[in-house]
């Protein structure tokens, strides 16, 4: 019996001197990145199929832009525009780093070439760029808790950091990410640029119930250099892990979704 009490003692000792010398980043990151992957999940799922109202509004004026979406995973995605009419039937279609853009007016299929990259998507402060964004936030960012209390509209969220791994080709410097400690939802973003300047922040709210899961309803997208204009997307209705493949995603698809 005293042996077993020695030896108990001395695995606790053991134990201790094991969390010391570990360093606080490395707990924080592993934890940080299991907190991202989870939110990731929640976020997005599988597959999913949207409907929203985008709103641009700008000093002189207000524009809305409504949509259907489908996605599969980081790589496939086709958005098409439901109204207002002049639009009706434009759709986007994603294939890894690549965007094809079907017009009906002309009934053509355009490739969207590198230089239209960072130009604005339908009049939005969403670039063409963040259609077809192939970075991970698990797999292409180191990861760190910076707080552990902070809090939005009553909600509590970890602040967690994002720098950008070496070898993958994002725009971004830094990325702050806030998530709900309870649901694991986003409820702001703020993208910095390679100087460490604020770029935008993305804010979510409304937080309700879509298909048995909770996620914000709104999105409002704020340039840091034009702090009077902003871009809001509304969530009408979603749908999580449907059933779909790759073969959705095609050019044919384009010109014959409904």
């Amino acid at each position: 019996m005293r042996r077993q009490s020695v030896n108990s003692t001395f695995l606790g000792i053991l134990l201790i001197i094991i969390m010391v010398m570990v360093p606080k980043t490395e707990l924080q990151g592993q934890n940080a990145a299991e907190i991202i992957e989870r939110m990731e999940e929640r976020m997005r799922g599988d597959s999913n199929y949207a409907e929203m109202t985008m709103t641009i509004e700008r000093p002189r004026y207000t524009r809305e832009v409504s949509m259907r979406s489908w996605s599969l995973g980081n790589d496939y995605s086709l958005i098409q525009i439901t109204a207002p009419s002049r639009d009706q039937g434009t759709t986007f279609l994603k294939r890894h780093n690549e965007i094809w853009n079907f017009v009906p007016n002309i009934d053509r299929t355009i490739k969207m070439p590198p230089s239209m990259m960072s130009q604005s998507w339908m009049g939005s402060d969403f670039t063409n760029d963040d259609l077809v964004r192939e970075s991970s936030t698990v797999e292409d960012y180191e990861h760190r808790i910076l707080e552990e209390n902070s809090e939005i509209d009553g909600r509590s969220a970890w602040v967690i950091e994002l720098i950008p791994k070496p070898e993958t080709p994002i725009v971004w410097g830094k990325v702050l990410i806030w998530v709900d400690k309870e649901e694991f939802i986003q409820l702001r973003i703020e993208n910095y640029d390679q100087g460490d300047v604020l770029a935008n922040h993305i804010e979510f709210s409304e937080i309700r119930e879509f298909d048995q899961r909770l996620f914000p309803a709104k999105m409002v997208l704020i340039p840091a250099d034009k702090p009077d204009q902003r871009t809001v997307m509304y969530y009408d209705a979603l749908q999580f892990d449907i059933d779909i493949d790759d073969s959705f995603f095609t050019q044919q698809n384009m010109r014959r979704v409904r």
